[in-house]
């Protein structure tokens, strides 16, 4: 099977190696040429997965028409901020019938769409059902080492999450398959927003009381917002949902979690970011959950604890302060 990963960052980059392993021929493809050349010359991509070699049939090109020529199944892997460009440059060499797999975690800033909704806008109508979700509980670095993972796969159409599960199933990454497309979306992104307030709290000393009431109450948010979005409530307690948030909060590897610590330590968000040097989505997603929360009337009051202080209104301990000063009010 002909395989096409848009996007070579540390995920893309996971994924296609994961798919290359498995003796697909693989096409990444990327506006990064520094990071084509060296997939293509030296098989690794040292800036976003250091140490890890990649299989010789990854390949690795600047021609997107020529990544997705043949390709049986494409993935999506570019940061949500860039899904809307990619999938207009892309819609007219995607042939129909091909799973089309959206592998990033966002929701659109001006149109508050999920990924796989960004996609339905651009993409012509003939691929809409071929389209599916991968989310879950998975670091880019311990996937490209085959380290044991597992994740859900979501789409509208059963065939087509069984046929990507089966693409992606190998001895160490296993798939499950799931129905609730904006489940599986909700909870991938709003996890981001919420392992921001779990590094704060941790670079603050807060300790592992803290980091538990965060996971739980975070957990309380994602669930009535992707409820509200019609999502199934026990999606939110699996792999896309629970897991997700429990690895990205807890997790030195998290890049959201990171973000979190640097703003406790009282550095610049701008400094933290570059220090970083990829993408941690929770810093764009804080506003546009926010928005979406209040445009269907869903309190999320640690995700807009995150977003004043992303935008610098209070300082890290005042906002912590805040969400513990509340109204007092039953659990549920």
């Amino acid at each position: 099977m002909r395989c096409a990963v848009l996007g070579a960052g540390s995920w893309g980059t996971a994924l296609a190696s994961l798919l290359a392993g498995k003796g697909f021929p693989v096409t990444a493809w990327d506006k990064d040429g520094a990071a084509l050349e060296e997939i293509t010359r030296a098989h690794r991509n040292e800036r976003y997965l250091p140490g890890v070699a990649l299989p010789q049939n990854l390949h690795a090109t600047l021609d997107l028409a020529r990544a997705l020529e043949g390709a049986e199944l494409v993935v999506m892997a570019v940061p949500s901020f860039a899904v809307r460009q990619v999938a207009i440059e892309a819609k007219r060499l995607i042939h129909a019938g091909t799973p089309l797999v959206s592998a990033g975690k966002g929701i659109e800033q001006d149109s508050l769409m999920t990924m796989s909704e960004v996609m339905e806008d651009v993409l012509p109508v003939p691929l809409h059902p071929y389209l599916a979700v991968l989310s879950g509980p998975s670091f880019a670095r311990e996937v490209a080492r085959g380290l044991p993972t597992a994740v859900t796969v979501a789409a509208r159409w059963e065939r087509i999450a069984r046929q990507v599960q089966d693409a992606f199933h190998t001895r160490s990454f296993r798939p499950y398959t799931s129905g609730d497309v904006v489940g599986c979306e909700i909870g991938g992104c709003v996890k981001n927003v919420v392992a921001i307030a779990a590094g704060i709290a941790d670079g603050l000393g807060f300790g592992a009381n803290a980091l538990a009431a965060l996971i739980t109450r975070g957990l309380a948010e994602i669930s009535r917002l992707a409820m509200r979005k019609g999502a199934n409530p026990l999606t939110l307690s699996g792999l896309s949902g629970l897991g997700d948030l429990v690895l990205t909060c807890s997790s030195d590897l998290s890049r959201n979690r990171s973000v979190g610590r640097g703003l406790a330590e009282g550095r610049e968000l701008t400094e933290i970011v570059r220090s970083i040097g990829q993408v941690a989505e929770g810093v764009r997603a804080a506003r546009s959950v926010c928005d979406l929360g209040r445009r269907l009337e869903v309190e999320l009051p640690i995700c807009e604890a995150v977003h004043r202080l992303l935008k610098g209104d209070v300082p890290p301990r005042e906002a912590v302060t805040a969400l513990l000063m509340r109204e007092t009010k039953p659990e549920r």
